[in-house]
């Protein structure tokens, strides 16, 4: 089957996502493309958001991932849930990648439908340097940054690397000022984040945990369109 990518199909795909999982951010855990390393695993997530009337809402969600030896990986989106729900998160979006032939799948969930496009640059081997919060922005670094080696710990049987990046944020308008932390683990060995968290105290927090960590390779279907799904319709003009 030759695939078709609708750029116009993907973005409305993604924002619907996005409103569906109670302002899900761009923070996220990198899993890099890289062969000879597969492993499968579980992200645990914890979200807060802060209310325009200051009150604090939890979330949670859990979603699979995974990278098999040729390098191909699997990345979902499921919904936010409020913490104490005792439902399962609904799966909304597969993200498929294979770095072989830079081809890049998004599959809704919901709608049985996927798009396919060619990526014009080089896979990357390490996640991105800059983390975002959870209003989509990053924070520009200032001479009162502080950052912190936490040294060495083992996180589901895989020894990581700890950063703590303390930032603060002067008062605006008469407030007060605020200090966001940002904190990564990063597995040398898997090449990913194993644990990533921010906290904002003006939008809120969100807790990434990879959990349940194999390293044995992951059945091939994993990482190929399931069957029953349909390819998305090609905008005009596109």
């Amino acid at each position: 089957m030759r695939w078709r990518f609708s750029p116009t199909g993907c973005f409305l795909l993604a924002s619907a996502a996005i409103l569906l999982t109670a302002r899900a951010s761009a923070q996220d855990i990198f899993i890099t493309p890289i062969p000879g390393v597969p492993f499968s695993g579980i992200i645990k997530v914890e979200r807060t958001t802060v209310e325009p009337d200051g009150s604090i809402v939890n979330f949670r969600t859990t979603r699979e991932i995974g990278r098999d030896g040729q390098g191909r990986i699997h990345n979902e989106m499921r919904s936010l849930l409020p913490v104490g729900s005792e439902d399962t998160p609904k799966l909304i979006l597969i993200r498929l990648y294979d770095p072989r032939t830079r081809e890049s799948a998004t599959l809704d969930a919901q709608k049985k439908l996927f798009w396919v496009r060619t990526v014009n640059r080089p896979p990357a081997t390490v996640p991105p340097a800059l983390i975002a919060s959870p209003t989509g922005s990053t924070l520009p670094q200032n001479d009162f940054a502080k950052q912190e080696d936490l040294g060495m710990h083992e996180i589901g049987g895989v020894l990581a690397h700890g950063i703590r990046q303390v930032q603060p944020i002067p008062a605006e308008n008469g407030g007060k000022g605020v200090v966001v932390t940002d904190e990564t683990w990063y597995s040398e060995e898997l090449r990913i984040n194993l644990i990533v968290k921010h906290s904002d105290p003006r939008s809120g927090s969100v807790n990434m945990t990879v959990d349940q960590i194999s390293r044995t390779e992951p059945d091939a279907a994993f990482f190929q369109i399931p069957d029953g799904y349909k390819q998305g319709e090609v905008q005009d003009g596109q």
